[in-house]
């Protein structure tokens, strides 16, 4: 017998209310009614799901910790369908699907599908499209999550890289300051003494002449002259506190007697500090120079490589600079292994249609797998070429352990890792395959065990 009052619950649902009235009595002739209660599970996780269930009021979600802790990826509401599916090939849960709020249902078992399937098609259709946004959801969810995941992972290197190029130039920032209160002494004393235009000009010509003197004398002769400069500073009663900053800049001995010859005597000390401050302050500002441009190349091939300003289009690109700003990003955890990194992208490559970041992920992804693969002091080579069959061939070769031949088939599958818990969910490769796919590109592999080499190979249609 019908429970009437079952099918009006079911006509009035949001995703089966649809379909035709007997598709809805055959549902509710061979489901059951059930109640949950907040905590309750509804399928072990090391088992695969056996029942679907039409939920008509309460709440749910899929909880899964992927090493940052356990956290709900999607939910269910009344109005939802969720758990196992007509025709689809889910195994195990990817977590733990657990009821939120008091929550009531209808249960039909996997053996009834076939039935299902055959006696309400329109039922089936619509299940069927939501297996498909299922799908969609857990793919962007997987995507963003490994996405973040690997950012989470640069910025640590990141903050590393950022740290030691704003660290020098605070510090140089500083001694710049004390410099220039050093020049201000030196300028006030010279101002005392009464010198002529032609010996003023005379110590702007020294201090001219050290900007331009080459400095390529080795240590033991840089040791050598700055004791020689430190002897004739004490002799002629200058301060010798300017001998290292003096032998640094190439200054001889026949340089300081001619300076010596052409002022003053009471003149002297403040000149040469003069001189040897403003040495000290230019080489100062050139170091807080290179390191404020060191920080703006590391921010700006973040942004490159995330692509924070570009559009969610596809658009024909060069994917030199993209290589080179993954092995910008990821330079510090090579370096943190002695690995080193060889990029060879030749100019004149043709671009290839990429959507904004899309690529970066497969870069990084490919060459942090690389990197976790070789043992410290080896090395990864990055290259691209343009191929005859109007392909951009992007490699990322390691020399690393390789991988096992019962792995290879493996290793393009969702979850499928061999990093220890927390160092990865398996989810990289198979996202990079599906991000290739949808450049209408192939990724492919060749390693071997013992072997000492790994090849991943990119290939993208080139833009026409």
């Amino acid at each position: 017998m019908i429970d009437e009052t079952l099918v009006e619950r079911l006509a009035a649902h949001r995703t089966v209310g649809g379909a035709p009235r007997r598709e809805l009595e055959w549902l509710a002739a061979h489901g059951v009614l059930q109640h949950f209660v907040p905590g309750e599970s509804l399928a072990r996780r090391d088992e695969q799901p056996t029942k679907m269930l039409i939920m008509f009021e309460g709440k749910g979600g899929m909880y899964v910790d992927r090493g940052g802790g356990r956290r709900k990826v999607t939910e269910w509401h009344g109005g939802d369908v969720t758990g196992f599916l007509p025709f689809s090939r889910m195994g195990a849960p990817m977590g733990d699907p657990l009821i939120d709020e008091p929550s009531t249902g209808l249960v039909l078992h996997r053996d009834d599908f076939p039935e299902m399937i055959r006696e309400c098609p329109d039922v089936t259709g619509r299940l069927v499209h939501t297996m498909l946004d299922r799908v969609r959801h857990f793919a962007s969810t997987d995507w963003q999550d490994d996405k973040m995941m690997s950012l989470g992972r640069l910025s640590a290197g990141l903050s590393h890289e950022l740290n030691n190029p704003a660290s020098a130039a605070a510090r140089s920032a500083q001694q710049l300051a004390d410099v220039l209160t050093q020049i201000d002494s030196a300028v006030s004393a010279l101002a005392g003494t009464q010198l002529t235009d032609d010996q003023r000009s005379r110590i702007r010509a020294l201090r001219e002449r050290m900007r331009n003197e080459p400095t390529t004398i080795g240590p033991i002769e840089r040791a050598e002259r700055e004791e020689e400069t430190c002897d004739w500073l004490t002799q002629h009663g200058a301060d010798d506190a300017a001998a290292a900053t003096l032998a640094d800049a190439g200054v001889t001995r026949a340089m300081l007697d001619e300076l010596a010859g052409a002022i003053p005597k009471d003149a002297l000390d403040a000149a040469v500090r003069w001189v040897a401050a403003g040495h000290t302050a230019r080489a100062l500002a050139a170091e807080v120079e290179k390191a404020t441009r060191r920080i703006h190349d590391l921010v700006s091939a973040v942004k490159r490589f995330t692509n924070m300003d570009r559009p969610t289009v596809s658009e024909p690109l060069s994917i030199a600079q993209p290589l080179a700003d993954t092995v910008a990003v990821l330079a510090a955890k090579a370096r943190a292994k002695s690995v080193s990194i060889t990029l060879d992208v030749p100019a004149g490559l043709p671009p290839v249609k990429m959507y904004g970041g899309e690529l970066n992920q497969v870069w990084s992804n490919l060459l942090e797998n690389a990197l976790d693969s070789v043992a410290e002091n080896g090395h990864v080579t990055v290259s691209a070429r343009q191929e005859p069959n109007c392909f951009v061939v992007v490699r990322v070769v390691d020399d690393g352990v390789g991988i096992p031949a019962e792995h290879l088939s493996r290793i393009f599958d969702p979850f499928f890792t061999t990093k220890p818990v927390g160092q990865g969910m398996g989810l990289g490769l198979d996202i990079a395959r599906r991000i290739v796919r949808r450049h209408d590109g192939n990724i492919d592999v060749e390693s071997r065990a013992g072997g000492g080499r790994t090849e991943f190979r990119v290939s993208l249609p080139v833009s026409q």
